[in-house]
C-alpha cells in the first residue's frame, strides 16, 4: 500500500511521530499527544531533500519508508494483488545516484539514508552521507543505513503476513486497515495500547478498545486481551470502568474532562448544565469482547482473571446508573453513551436509549457463557438476561418501536438505537420482525445504511457527528443483532453494503456520509474501530465464501486465502 502523507501520514508502530505533507510540497513532522492538536506539537517543518541544486521529490511513501528518488524504483513494478509494497527498493539503490530514503530507526528516531544529497528544513540543513539522524536520539548501535532499511522492511512484512484473510476485492482496503491498527499502537503508561487515531484520539478509549480487540484476536489474541486488561486494571472500586486511560491518568468522571470538552458539551447538550461530578464511562460491552476473543483463542485462565471485574462492572450499571430505580439503567452523561453529539442529548444530559439495556442483557448472557466455561452454573445469569429483556418490552415497547427517554419524557428523534434490542437475541419473534421491517424501511435503509439519525427525521444531517453519518460500530452491532435474532439474510446484506461503502469510500474514516459514501464532515482518518470492524466483517465474508465454495453455494467464488506476497528486500 502507498501512503498519501496527508490522510495517511508516515508513522510507525509504537511511535508518536507523524511525517506529513505540507501545502507547499515540503514535509513536516509532529508528535501525537493526548488532547493536543498536532499544530501545537510540531517537531520540524519545511523538510526537503536536494541533490545539488535539484530537489528530489517524494517518489513514494510506503509503510516502511519514504523514498526520494530521481527515477523509478523496483517497488513500483509490483503487480496488483501482490500485497503491500514493502522494501521495494534495495538498501543499496536507496543510497545511490542521489536517492534518499526516510526511515524509522526506533519509535523516537527518524533518519535519512543516502549519499550525495542534502536535507534542508526551516532553521537548518545537513549533508546526507550514509545516515543522518533527523529527529530523536541517535540509534544504538551506531546507525547503518542499509541495516535500518532492511529491519523496517522486515517489521512490516511480518505484520502484513499476519493480516486476516479477506476476499480479493477487499484486500486493498484491508491492507490499509491492518496498517492503521499497527500504527495506532503506542505505549501508554508503560503498556502497549491501541488508540483510536493519532489525529486527536491519543488514549485508550473504553469501547473503542473492545472493537479493536475484535480484529486483533485473529492475529495477536494476547495483544487483544491486553487491551481489556489495561481497562480493567484501572477499574474503580465501585465497578466503573473509566472512559479513557491516557498518558496522565484516566477520565472517569466529569472533573477529569478537558476544558475543550466542557465547552463542546455546553454547546451541544440541552437542559440545565450538570453541576456535580458525574461518572463517565462507555457502553457495557466488556464481557461481549472478552467472549469474542475466547471464541477465537480459548484461554480459561484469562476468563477466570476477568470474571469478577466483569461482574462488578455489570452491577455498577444497576447500582449507580439507574437513578429512578426502575430496573432499567440510564446514561448519566452523553460521553458514557459514546454518542457524544447525538440529538438525543438536545433535550438534556441524561437519557435512556434502548441500546444500553440491550447491551446489559447481552452482557448477562455472556457472563453466563463465561461462568459455564469456568465450570460454574450459568442459570442465574440467563435468568437475569431474560428478565431484563422482558422489562424492556413491558416498559419501553410501544407496539411499533422501543422508545428513548430523556429526562423521563419520550424523545422525538429517530435513531437506530431503537433497533439494537435485536442484539439480545431474546425478543419475541413478532417484535424482532417489526424491528427488521423498520430497519429495511426508507427511514434507515438505502444503498449505504444505516444512518445514525433516520433519513426522514428532520434532524438528519449526513455530515454532522452522530446526527446522520454511518458509523461502523452501529452497523456491526446491528449485523450481530440480526444474526442473533434469526435474520441472517438481512445481516448478510447489511454486511455487504457496509463493506462496499468502505471499499469505495476512500479511506478508514471515523464516519461516512450515507448519501455520498465519502468521508463525512469533520471525521478523522485512520480511525481504529473502523479499521478493526471492517477487517472482521471482511474476514467473515471470506470465511462464508470459503464455506459456500465447499458446499456448492452460489453466493460468490471463494477468494484466494494465500497470504500477501512482498517484493524481496534484496
Amino acid at each position: 500500500m502507498m501512503l498519501d502523507l496527508r490522510e495517511r501520514p508516515f508513522t510507525d508502530r509504537g511511535s508518536r511521530l507523524l511525517v506529513m505533507a505540507a501545502d507547499d510540497g515540503s514535509l513536516r513532522i509532529a508528535a501525537a499527544r493526548y488532547e493536543t492538536p498536532l499544530r501545537d506539537t510540531t517537531v520540524l517543518t519545511g523538510l526537503r531533500v536536494l541533490a545539488g541544486d535539484r530537489e528530489l521529490p517524494v517518489r513514494h511513501a510506503l509503510p516502511d519508508r519514504i523514498d526520494f528518488a530521481a527515477g523509478p524504483t523496483s517497488g513500483e513494478a509490483a503487480g496488483p494483488g501482490d500485497g503491500p509494497v514493502i522494501g521495494g527498493a534495495s538498501p543499496e539503490a536507496a543510497g545511490s545516484a542521489g536517492g534518499v530514503s526516510l526511515v524509522f530507526a526506533g519509535p523516537d528516531t527518524i533518519v535519512l539514508v543516502g549519499t550525495a544529497a542534502r536535507a534542508v528544513w526551516d532553521g537548518g540543513q545537513a549533508d546526507i552521507d550514509g545516515c543522518l539522524v533527523l529527529v530523536g536520539p541517535p540509534p544504538a548501535p551506531p546507525a547503518d543505513g542499509p541495516a535500518l532499511l532492511a529491519a523496517a522492511g522486515a517489521r512490516w512484512r511480518d505484520w502484513f503476513a499476519r493480516m486476516p484473510a479477506v476476499p480479493a476485492e477487499l484486500r486493498e482496503r484491508a491492507e490499509q486497515a491492518w496498517w492503521t491498527l499497527a500504527v495506532n499502537l503506542v505505549t501508554i503508561q508503560g503498556r502497549q495500547a491501541l488508540i483510536p487515531s493519532k489525529y486527536g484520539y491519543v488514549g485508550l478509549w473504553n469501547w473503542d478498545s473492545y472493537f479493536h480487540a475484535i480484529a486483533l484476536r485473529h492475529a495477536d489474541p494476547a495483544l487483544a486481551r491486553e487491551q481489556i486488561r489495561i481497562l480493567l486494571d484501572h477499574q474503580r472500586p465501585d465497578g466503573l470502568i473509566p472512559d479513557v486511560v491516557h498518558d496522565h491518568g484516566v477520565l472517569a468522571e466529569t472533573t477529569d474532562l478537558p476544558r475543550s470538552d466542557l465547552a463542546r458539551l455546553a454547546q451541544h447538550v440541552g437542559g440545565e448544565p450538570v453541576r456535580e461530578a458525574v461518572p463517565v464511562t462507555k457502553p457495557p460491552l466488556t464481557a461481549w469482547a472478552v467472549w469474542k476473543i475466547h471464541e477465537v483463542d480459548p484461554d480459561p485462565d484469562f476468563l477466570a482473571e476477568v470474571y469478577e471485574p466483569l461482574v462488578r462492572s455489570q452491577e455498577w450499571w444497576f447500582a449507580r446508573s439507574d437513578p429512578d430505580g426502575d430496573g432499567l439503567a440510564e446514561y448519566l452523561h452523553p460521553y458514557s453513551s459514546g454518542l457524544d453529539d447525538s440529538p438525543i442529548w438536545d433535550a438534556g444530559p441524561r437519557a435512556e436509549p434502548p441500546d444500553l439495556n440491550a447491551y446489559l442483557a447481552l452482557q448477562y448472557d455472556r457472563l453466563g457463557d463465561i461462568a459455564a466455561a469456568l465450570g460454574r452454573d450459568p442459570a442465574g445469569w440467563r435468568a437475569r438476561a431474560g428478565a431484563l429483556v422482558d422489562l424492556m418490552v413491558t416498559r419501553r415497547w410501544t407496539g411499533t418501536r422501543f422508545v428513548t427517554l430523556v429526562g423521563g419524557r419520550e424523545a422525538d428523534v429517530r435513531t437506530p438505537l431503537e433497533l439494537l434490542p435485536l442484539l439480545t437475541g431474546r425478543l419475541p419473534a413478532g417484535i424482532a420482525d417489526r424491528l427488521v421491517a423498520d430497519l429495511r424501511s426508507p427511514s434507515f435503509w438505502a444503498e449505504r445504511p444505516v444512518p445514525t439519525v433516520a433519513f426522514d427525521d428532520p434532524r438528519f444531517d449526513p455530515d454532522a457527528m452522530w446526527r446522520g453519518p454511518v458509523w461502523l460500530n452501529v452497523n456491526y452491532l446491528l449485523i450481530e443483532g440480526l444474526r442473533r435474532s434469526g435474520h441472517r439474510e438481512t445481516a448478510r446484506e447489511l454486511r455487504e453494503r457496509t463493506l462496499a461503502m468502505v471499499r469505495d469510500g476512500g479511506g478508514l474514516y471515523e464516519y461516512w456520509n450515507p448519501l455520498t459514501g465519502r468521508r463525512a464532515g469533520r471525521a478523522t482518518s485512520g480511525f481504529g474501530w473502523s479499521a478493526a470492524l471492517f477487517l472482521d466483517l471482511a474476514h467473515d465474508a471470506f470465511l462464508e465464501g470459503e464455506g459456500e465454495a465447499r458446499t456448492g453455494g452460489q453466493h460468490r467464488p471463494a477468494p484466494s486465502g494465500r497470504p500477501p506476497r512482498f517484493p524481496s528486500n534484496r
